[in-house]
């Protein structure tokens, strides 16, 4: 009996409880979510929105006709939004839609044909301050509120590219799967759904469309589409039509209800982020970046016109090559493993020529005139003249040996080729061939460098000597004269010619020597 009693009053205690817990709430977590879905429910169901059937939890043909009339608005936007193939398309369109007539006026004298013209009266140098000043004045047409005007225009431009490029077809396609895309002469047949299936895309929607300025004028927008395609992409009266529609739900949070049904969480809230890019800046460098590696690029030919210039007048072609293993043909296998490779192929191939070609014959034909046969008032003299002439020829055998050493069958070489072999997997190689070239480099700019140094005092010596020749009295040597008949052209004649090649093949190098410097 006593436990007849105890579970009557149990029963009666949790009658009264539950009948107090409708009253007055419940601590219960799901009672308290199944209420707050019901309130929501009772809510959404006082829209004039009927996108939803909460009882049946599915999304109606409503809400697909509210879709595909925003869809057939901005389908053309979005075609051409997907057809943009640069990246930085918006950013040059807004910034181009923004600028001042005295703006547009200074980049066409930044434009690469302005300069190629520039370039064939100006200096390289007097082209590159114009570009300086250009750069600047193009800054400073840029205030503040300009600049953040902008950058406020570019934020709209894209949010509204990322509401034309949502996918308002696949959304559509699972009310209607014989729709097909852009294609609005179909009449679609929009069936109610599992809302479920839609979750997602009402997800991304609205923090999508939520993002925009709704509540701003967007005639710089169509207006900057039009400029950009040449014809009006979307209607005003169309577009504004879309946005009123647009508030409208996100200030009666229809589609925020929606999915807080659907996925059961009353709780759920979007999370809307808006960003605003600076884009002004990063468009000025890279007008100056441009301009500049337009400058270089002409410098660039104009130092390889010159070179070639010198080549032709020096051996009477531009095909020379006399190295065998330190060439440009050998840094294939060094660029393949992210390489340097050998740095002064060219320079070091000319110098070779240079004294194979014309230094032994032509030079030693005249050093051994007057070396041997001329009369040197001083010893001192000749010996001057002798010893930087026998250290140019010697220069000549050190850049056999180094060339030759390259070779696959000799120890650089074959320490080249084993380390390549080994550079992928091993680290230890990789720093020992970094190592190896520095040191080879090294070598090839020493022999570059004292050569040269040795054919400037070469020059010298010889001026002196033609200077010496045209005295009344010569003070070096006493019987030039007598050399003459020792050779076909008179030995003035080619000194002279030794002179100008000497002095031709200097202002090659420097080509070459200033850059290292």
């Amino acid at each position: 009996m006593a436990k007849l009693r105890n579970s009557s009053k149990q029963g009666r205690s949790n009658f009264f409880f539950g009948f107090f817990s409708s009253l007055f709430g419940s601590n219960d977590p799901e009672v308290e979510k199944k209420r707050k879905l019901k309130s929501i429910s009772k809510l959404l169901n006082k829209s004039k929105y009927k996108f939803y059937k909460y009882n049946s939890g599915e999304a109606l043909g409503q809400m697909a006709k509210f879709f595909h009339e925003i869809y057939k608005i901005i389908a053309p936007a979005q075609a051409m939004f997907q057809s943009l193939q640069n990246p930085n398309a918006l950013k040059n369109a807004t910034i181009n839609f923004s600028l001042t007539k005295k703006q547009l006026e200074i980049i066409d004298k930044l434009d690469e044909n302005y300069i190629l013209e520039l370039s064939k009266t100006k200096k390289t140098s007097e082209i590159a301050e114009e570009i300086k000043n250009n750069i600047s004045l193009f800054s400073t047409e840029f205030d503040l509120d300009r600049m953040n005007n902008i950058d406020s225009l570019y934020s709209k431009i894209i949010t509204f590219k990322n509401f034309c490029n949502f996918d308002y077809y696949f959304l559509l396609k699972k009310f209607d799967s014989s729709l097909r895309e852009r294609d609005f002469n179909y009449i679609p047949r929009f069936e109610n759904i599992r809302a479920e299936y839609v979750l997602d895309d009402l997800k991304d929607f609205i923090s999508i469309a939520w993002t925009m300025p709704l509540d701003e004028n967007w005639n710089d927008v169509l207006n900057l589409l039009k400029q950009m395609r040449g014809i009006q992409i979307i209607p005003a009266s169309n577009w504004t039509k879309v946005i009123n529609r647009l508030k409208e739900l996100r200030n009666s949070q229809v589609f925020e209800m929606i999915i807080q049904l659907i996925s059961k969480d009353p709780n759920y809230v979007t999370n809307i982020t808006s960003t605003t890019e600076r884009i002004c800046e990063p468009y000025i460098e890279k007008l100056r970046s441009q301009a500049i590696s337009i400058l270089k690029k002409i410098d660039i030919e104009k130092t390889n016109f010159k070179i070639n210039e010198i080549l032709m007048s020096i051996f009477g072609t531009t095909n020379i090559l006399r190295l065998k293993n330190y060439t440009e043909a050998q840094n294939t296998a060094f660029l393949k493993k992210n390489l340097t490779g050998f740095l002064y192929t060219a320079p070091l191939n000319y110098m070779k020529a240079f004294l194979i070609d014309f230094f032994k014959k032509n030079v030693r034909e005249f050093a051994d005139l007057v070396l041997v046969r001329g009369k040197w008032t001083t010893a001192t003299m000749a010996n001057q003249f002798s010893d930087v002439y026998y250290s140019i020829l010697s220069i000549a055998d050190q850049i056999n040996e180094f060339d030759d050493l390259l070779s696959e069958d000799k120890e650089l070489g074959m320490k080249f080729k084993t380390l390549i072999l080994r550079a992928d997997r091993d680290k230890e190689a990789r720093g020992i061939i970094r190592s190896v070239l520095k040191d080879t480099n090294n070598k090839a700019m020493e022999m570059l460098t004292i050569c040269s140094q040795h054919l400037v005092s070469f020059g010298r010596s010889l001026k002196n000597l033609l200077n010496d020749h045209e005295k009344q009295h010569p003070e070096m040597l006493i019987n030039w004269k007598e050399l003459d008949r020792f050779t076909e052209i008179p030995i003035k004649d080619s000194g002279v010619k030794i002179y100008k090649m000497i002095y031709k093949f200097i202002t090659l190098m420097q080509f070459y020597l200033e850059k290292k410097s």
